[in-house]
């Protein structure tokens, strides 16, 4: 990994260059996927049928044959071993409980004309939750997608998850059935954006999209956005991990490992104000990672985006966590509370020696689809509020007819549109 230091006299540049993540879509997946949205939106499930049996080796003569009843998640369910199953109900249980918080309410009140003003909060209809399928299988992406779905009370859940070859995962199944899922096709990348977003005679259309993907998932959730709602348009995976010397190198270092072995793009960084603490990390991870079934991807992800970086002190830290804005922020600290204060841009905090980021990733309650690529600066975690929606409710008394009429009439004649002025006019003097 690269050694920075903010002494350096470049390190802005550095910094800025290590950041550096072109967002763009690459001009032929873009191309790629436009053709595809556009085919679905046209053929149906004529063209999902296609898409399936090029790019995942699936073929099947109706997409009925690619909708998994019910009958065979719970079957799936059943197979897999008891501590697997436990597992997946126990951290869709806590999941579940911090979730449960985050539901907003209605909410009303009258001023003193009696005009009675308020919010009305009220779920989506259907939403499609996308669940990666390709190199690895993801139950914990079922549950932080479809959980806060109904719990939000979302109508109807609509899953989609690629199964190349046929290969259909027993434990994405289970996570399904546990969540509640109520129809689960097996259909993935643009053409599976495409069939929820326009809809087809099999699938129906969704009023959102969440959950994360490839590039061309990514392309495709841009493009069909306005047409459907979306969660966001995801990066590569993300950690920073503060620490003042107080933790465990080896822990420091397989935390890093944790999201570098997800991508070659995902980004580790360590900020220390010790530099033999870095140097002990160092050899930690020096030490680690030939033991590590994904060496290859780690290796790549740390010499090409990892970075340990020696920081003055831990309030030059701070600063620098909300200058990067990352998707998860470790402060592996000894008194990391008095820290949270000064971070105002991360997507997940996680405070202290024991608190490593897989556990949020699993089992701890918090969302695990965060924002990434800095966008942390404006966004938030996927949540119960993704799934609802607010609606305004006015009910004007006549007294407050008389009062706000005649400040709606002189603003509207202000902005030269008499109509508006005329329809608050003719509501004066009528109590």
């Amino acid at each position: 990994m690269r050694r920075l230091s903010t002494t350096q006299a470049d390190f802005d540049a550095r910094l800025a260059a290590l950041l550096a993540f072109e967002s763009a879509q690459d001009p032929k997946v873009d191309a790629a996927v436009a053709a595809i949205l556009a085919d679905v939106q046209a053929r149906g499930d004529a063209a999902v049928l296609e898409y399936t049996a090029r790019f995942d080796g699936v073929t099947a003569k109706s997409a009925a044959e690619l909708e998994i009843p019910k009958s065979e998640l719970q079957a799936a369910l059943a197979r897999i071993p008891a501590a697997r199953r436990d597992a997946l109900e126990a951290a869709t249980a806590r999941v579940r409980e911090y979730h449960e918080k985050q539901r907003a309410a209605s909410w009303g009140y009258t001023d003193a004309d009696g005009n009675e003003l308020g919010q009305q909060v009220t779920p989506l209809d259907r939403a499609g939750i996308y669940v990666p399928g390709g190199k690895a299988a993801y139950p914990s992406s079922v549950i932080m997608n479809a959980v806060p779905a109904k719990v939000a009370g979302v109508g109807e859940v609509i899953m989609t998850v690629p199964t190349p070859l046929g290969e259909r995962n027993d434990l994405v199944l289970a996570a399904a059935a546990i969540c509640g899922v109520d129809r689960l096709f097996t259909i993935g990348g643009a053409q599976a954006v495409a069939a929820l977003a326009y809809g087809t005679a099999t699938i129906p259309q969704v009023d959102k999209i969440t959950g994360p993907g490839n590039a061309y998932v990514a392309a495709a959730k841009r493009r069909v956005f306005g047409i459907v709602g979306i969660d966001m348009v995801a990066g590569p995976s993300e950690i920073l991990v503060v620490c003042d010397g107080s933790t465990y190198p080896d822990w420091v270092a397989m935390d890093l490992f944790s999201q570098a072995e997800h991508d070659e793009l995902a980004q580790s960084i360590l900020l220390a104000p010790d530099a033999r603490y870095i140097d002990a990390v160092q050899a930690s991870i020096d030490k680690l990672l030939p033991q590590m079934p994904r060496r290859a991807v780690i290796e790549a992800s740390l010499s090409g985006r990892g970075a340990l970086i020696q920081v003055r002190d831990l309030d030059e830290a701070c600063a620098l966590v909300n200058r990067i804005a990352p998707e998860h922020l470790e402060l592996s600290l000894e008194d990391a509370p008095a820290l949270l204060p000064k971070i105002r841009h991360a997507g997940a905090i996680f405070l202290g020696r024991y608190t490593s980021e897989a556990l949020g990733d699993y089992c701890a309650g918090p969302n695990h689809v965060l924002p990434t690529s800095r966008t942390a600066r404006f966004s938030s975690p996927l949540g119960v509020y993704d799934f609802q929606k607010r609606s305004s409710v006015i009910r004007v008394s006549a007294a407050g007819a008389e009062k706000l009429g005649r400040i709606a009439v002189e603003l509207a004649n202000g902005e030269g549109l008499p109509a508006h002025a005329a329809s608050a006019a003719m509501r004066l003097n009528r109590s």
